[in-house]
């Protein structure tokens, strides 16, 4: 079974996919976990990766497809994935396209996990993370006993710039214009299936594994 997983940011699509992965016994293919990995371990396309990155650039698609090839072509991929975070443009919806042919991989079905931008919005600018462990709340749904202080270390707890509304709301923006066209790239291939992402964690796993069954 070979996935891809879409959702706008803050849509818990990075946790499903290990849910998902774990459930079904095939590996979460994260372009950015492959990235850090490959620079970690100081891989050729890795020093490749960081020479963009230390200049503040970014990866540009061609070194991002070389990195995904190379995963494709590892031994725990044979019985399938689910790739996670790419792609986010239709050239690189195009070009994913034309390397999965020539590896003579085919996409089984798209999954596009849905969660209105008033939630999205809900869930980022409530999160909160404390300033020593780490440890991350939300305002509304995991909320700390103590206003501002961690339960676990006593530390403050803070709000990430990126969990701002203003910042939410620009990343909704970029995703609109730029992601919700890959989705109709897919869905004319006859390959997208939607699924509400409301709900417990649980509940839209098992929304997930239902459209996947389809496919089966």
């Amino acid at each position: 079974m070979k996935v891809i997983l879409f959702g706008p940011p803050g849509a818990g699509k990075g946790t499903q996919a290990r849910r998902l992965s774990g459930k079904i016994g095939i590996p979460q293919l994260s372009t950015g976990d492959i990235l850090r990995e490959n620079v970690k371990y100081q891989t050729e396309l890795g020093k490749a990766a960081l020479s963009y990155m230390e200049k503040g650039e970014l990866v540009p698609d061609e070194l991002i497809l070389k990195l995904i090839k190379e995963r494709l072509s590892s031994e725990d991929i044979k019985k399938g994935f689910i790739l996670d975070g790419f792609p986010r443009t239709i050239n690189q919806a195009e070009k994913l396209s034309e390397l999965l042919k020539e590896m003579e991989i085919g996409i089984d079905v798209v999954i596009n996990v849905d969660v209105p931008d008033k939630v999205i919005i809900e869930r980022n600018t409530g999160r909160r993370l404390c300033s020593d462990c780490q440890m991350m709340y939300h305002i509304e749904f995991s909320p700390p006993k103590k206003e501002g202080i961690c339960d676990k270390c006593g530390g403050g707890l803070y709000q990430r710039v990126d969990d701002r509304e203003d910042k939410v709301r620009y990343r909704l923006k970029v995703y609109t214009k730029e992601t919700e066209p890959v989705l109709n790239f897919y869905k004319e291939r006859g390959l997208l299936k939607t699924i509400n992402g409301i709900g417990a964690e649980e509940e839209i796993n098992r929304r997930i594994k239902e459209a996947i069954s389809c496919k089966l």
